[in-house]
């Protein structure tokens, strides 16, 4: 992969900081059980478990978010008993310098709304953003997952057929956007990277519904370089712009996880409501909305 597409990152060591020491609040709206491969109707409480996973020497701790039984709302719960159902898979990568619980922002309405959520917490840097490890760690995250279907709590819980989902923030959306390119995990089939730059040429081994979230105002990572990512990227695919929005200002407005919810239920659950309100979701004050959905 060209050196010249990662030129577009600019991020100083204040912005970096900032980005972070940011905390990710609220409680993410989403859509209890129905039978599999059918979109839950009511949001889940939210548990979460600790795994001290690797890649031969590098440690990928990650925290696996999940629907759990009790009362929909409130911060995730250690251990929590699963909620009764089987789940999709969708990763959420931080950015650097931050942390999963920096970010239950989004997580946790993507695992309120019914998906296993693996949330790795990477003392990453730009080597091994540009160099492909963070994302082999994700792709190992991804199969430690998917293992956890066959024995201890999750057992039996977690959706192994369908493919996969992937997100991340940052050097975490560079991370996704490299398991969609450089560094291709053919087992993804939804994709969200936010706040991204251009990692490389769509790989043809990755058949994914790819939405991406970007602020036009962003002086941390180009938008510029994310336009060059969408617009190199196959159908189905989508834009979110923060119209003069910056590298984490999105954050803090419900448009961002609720259409980030819609896509992941629409190409992970075949919810085709959820398809259909994507425009409304993500339309108001200081958005553009673009999108080649096909038919």
């Amino acid at each position: 992969m060209s050196m010249q597409r990662r030129t577009f990152l600019r991020l100083s060591t204040v912005a970096a900081a900032a980005v972070g020491g940011a905390t990710l609040l609220g409680t993410g709206q989403a859509l209890a059980t129905g039978p599999l491969g059918t979109a839950p109707a009511k949001p889940f409480a939210v548990g979460v478990r600790r795994y001290n996973w690797t890649r031969g020497n590098r440690p990928c701790t990650t925290y696996v978010y999940y629907p759990a039984t009790g009362t929909a709302g409130g911060n995730p719960m250690t251990d929590a008993p699963v909620a009764a159902g089987v789940f999709p898979v969708y990763n959420f990568t931080h950015g650097w310098g931050s942390s999963p619980q920096n970010s239950l922002f989004i997580i946790k309405a993507l695992a309120a709304a019914g998906f296993v959520v693996p949330a790795p917490h990477f003392n990453h840097n730009f080597g091994d953003v540009n160099n492909g490890n963070t994302s082999k760690d994700v792709s190992q995250v991804l199969t430690n997952t998917l293992a956890l279907n066959g024995s201890g709590p999750l057992a039996g819980h977690i959706n192994t057929g369908i493919g996969v989902g992937v997100s991340g923030h940052s050097l975490g959306g560079m991370v996704t956007h490299g398991l969609l390119t450089s560094w291709a995990d053919k087992r993804i089939i939804s994709a969200n990277p936010q706040s991204c730059v251009d990692m490389g040429n769509p790989s043809s081994s990755v058949n994914a519904k790819v939405l991406f979230v970007h602020g036009d105002k962003d002086s941390t990572t180009s938008y510029s370089s994310a336009r060059q990512a969408y617009n190199e990227m196959r159908w189905p695919k989508a834009f979110l712009t923060f119209v003069g929005g910056s590298h984490t200002s999105f954050w803090s407005d419900q448009r961002f996880p609720k259409t980030v919810v819609d896509w992941a239920r629409w190409t992970m659950y075949g919810d085709t409501a959820a398809r259909d309100r994507l425009p409304a979701d993500a339309s108001g004050s200081r958005t553009r909305w673009e999108a080649q959905l096909g038919s």
